[in-house]
């Protein structure tokens, strides 16, 4: 069945309330809008200042200002799994994201994205940084940072490899056969990527292994992508692989992180099984 989808950028020719602006350019019921806004999927711009998601259905707009709107009726419906908070140093986070949680929003909202559980979790609210990402079918650890200082310090730990991310992964077929471990080299996207794994356990009535990994450089699905190339396609992945399908889901799990903390200057490994912090 087919869904409503809409977008919509206008400038206002008139002052007026966020909402009443929005039903006479779009005909979407005010309710719709409302839940759309809440979702995070309307913008704002005023002048030169930075556009930003627009949640106040009786926000004043004045004649001149830049409304965005981008309605999934899909996605304003979606109902987005809860993620946990597993260490707080104030300065940062670690948080366990489950499966089918974004990491961070998009144009078309972001309540179903982690970002936003963690802006609402904190209170008094912090900001919150984005400085690294795990796909929205992968469930696992995620680092977010609570000001500028911080993000400026792990993004540069993540850029040069400060930080080493754990992987759990099931993939089809017997691993043994590729290597017991090693490393995966095949360039993606044109550029050098490489993905360190060590073979766990292989399960011959289900034809999987289990494999610990970790990654060296960071390239889009780049688990995913290397494992597939091999021949090795992860359980459960609905963009590569032939032969993997799986009802419960993607079976590659970001199990652990480990840093200095550039804060206390101390060691911080965090490492949690598959099933999540329960």
């Amino acid at each position: 069945m087919n869904h409503l989808k809409l977008n919509k950028n206008f400038t206002a020719s008139k002052n007026g309330k966020a909402v009443d602006l929005l039903y006479q350019a779009t005909g979407l019921s005010k309710s719709t809008i409302k839940k759309t806004m809440k979702s995070g999927a309307v913008w704002h711009r005023r002048g030169k200042a930075k556009e930003r998601r627009l949640r106040r259905a009786t926000f004043d707009i004045r004649s001149g200002d830049r409304l965005a709107i981008y309605y999934d009726e899909a996605i304003v419906s979606r109902r987005a799994p809860e993620a946990h908070c597993i260490k707080d140093h104030h300065h940062f986070s670690i948080w366990f994201k489950p499966a089918g949680l974004m990491t961070q929003g998009s144009r078309y909202g972001d309540h179903c994205a982690l970002s936003r559980q963690v802006e609402r979790h904190f209170q008094p609210r912090r900001n919150v940084h984005v400085v690294h990402r795990i796909d929205r079918e992968t469930a696992g650890l995620v680092l977010l940072c609570h000001n500028s200082e911080a993000a400026g310090h792990f993004s540069r730990m993540f850029r040069h490899r400060e930080i080493k991310k754990g992987y759990n992964v099931q993939v089809r077929g017997d691993l043994r056969h590729f290597g017991e471990q090693g490393v995966i080299t095949l360039p993606l996207d044109g550029r050098d990527a490489r993905t360190s794994y060590r073979w766990m356990a292989y399960d011959p009535k289900m034809d999987e292994s289990h494999a610990h990994v970790e990654i060296i450089s960071g390239r889009t699905h780049q688990i995913r992508r290397h494992f597939d190339m091999i021949g090795f396609p992860v359980v459960g992945d609905p963009r590569y692989g032939i032969g993997n399908k799986n009802r419960s889901g993607l079976k590659l799990f970001a199990s652990s992180l480990e840093f200095i903390c550039p804060f206390q200057h101390q060691l911080v490994r965090i490492q949690i099984n598959p099933r999540g912090p329960h």
